[in-house]
């Protein structure tokens, strides 16, 4: 027997029968089964508002069996023994009960669709992400499945960037472009994107709105800021940007008295660029200095002696 039938033999042993079989992935899956079973069960507990063998207290309802459920997660495929259960209502009759841990018609999880939604969006088919998956998942995830987890993010996403924002208490934005890399009909390029985000009058950071326009120019930052105002965002007290020129005239078109302020760590990136490196360190103290001082007084006074100190050093820094 020669050295590549022999490697073969070995191969074909690998894949079969008791080889295949992962204790680990095993002994982790029967954990994961339990737990959902548990927290299934114990959402019904508080449902009733009793244990399983209670019989104290006026009863809300009543158990009628289990039935089986079949789940798909990030952990793989498992089946789960669920409990029934009956709940009365006030005229009387009764209702099924119907558990938020584990929806009634939810095959898999929001984990699973996000990375059948992660891979799709990489720039690959349906079919391929099926096949990608397929062993991970022991044939769980099919194209059609792809497709529904696909459909079910666009439109949840779709909702969110529709929805309404009367209700958020914004007071102040940051603003900025920034552009990643995807792959787009098997090339990878680079995406523009303008990216919205709120922070709440309570200091909470909320993402309002990220939106591929095609670049940074007024015009796409204009259609984002007024899409914000049609759904309800109120006017901001104050506005943090990245200092691009298309956004600047945007904000002032827009809101013209509303104070903002240059972003400082584009500002710090900004200084970078205009020196060499070995100054970098020495740049980044000064300008953390003077970014942080607590008054007034104090940052005029150590912006003017960042100033003299760079004009001597590095004069592209100061100038910037």
């Amino acid at each position: 027997m020669d050295k590549g039938s022999s490697k073969t033999a070995v191969e074909q042993a690998l894949f079969a029968g008791e080889a295949w079989f992962d204790p680990i992935e095993a002994g982790i899956r029967g954990r994961i089964r339990g737990l959902i079973e548990e927290l299934v069960e114990q959402e019904l507990e508080a449902a009733l508002g009793r244990g399983r063998y209670e019989r104290t207290g006026a009863p809300a309802g009543h158990r009628h069996g289990h039935r089986t459920r079949h789940l798909t997660g990030s952990f793989g495929p498992v089946e789960l023994t669920v409990p029934r259960a009956r709940l009365l209502t006030e005229d009387g009759g009764s209702r099924e009960w119907r558990s938020a841990v584990l929806p009634h018609y939810a095959r898999r999880t929001r984990q699973l669709e996000a990375l059948i939604a992660g891979a799709y969006l990489a720039g690959t088919n349906t079919r391929r992400v099926q096949r990608a998956l397929a062993a991970l998942f022991r044939g769980a995830v099919g194209k059609d499945v792809v497709s529904r987890a696909w459909r079910k993010v666009k439109v949840d996403w779709d909702a969110w960037g529709r929805r309404d924002l009367a209700s958020e208490d914004i007071v102040r934005l940051i603003l900025d472009g920034t552009v990643v890399r995807v792959r787009l009909d098997r090339k990878a390029t680079s995406v523009s994107l303008l990216v919205v985000l709120g922070i709440r009058r309570d200091g909470q950071k909320v993402l309002l709105a990220i939106r591929s326009m095609g670049g940074e120019s007024e015009a796409a930052w204009r259609a984002v800021l007024d899409d914000l105002v049609a759904r309800g965002l109120r006017t901001p007290e104050f506005l943090i940007t990245d200092g691009a020129a298309g956004l600047e005239k945007a904000l002032a078109a827009l809101w013209p008295t509303v104070p903002s302020q240059r972003c400082t760590v584009h500002k710090h990136r900004n200084l970078l660029a205009h020196a060499p490196e070995r100054l970098h360190e020495e740049i980044s103290a000064d300008y953390t200095d003077m970014i942080y001082a607590e008054t007034v007084k104090e940052i005029e006074a150590r912006r003017k002696a960042f100033l003299r100190k760079w004009r001597l050093k590095c004069r592209a820094v100061a100038d910037s």
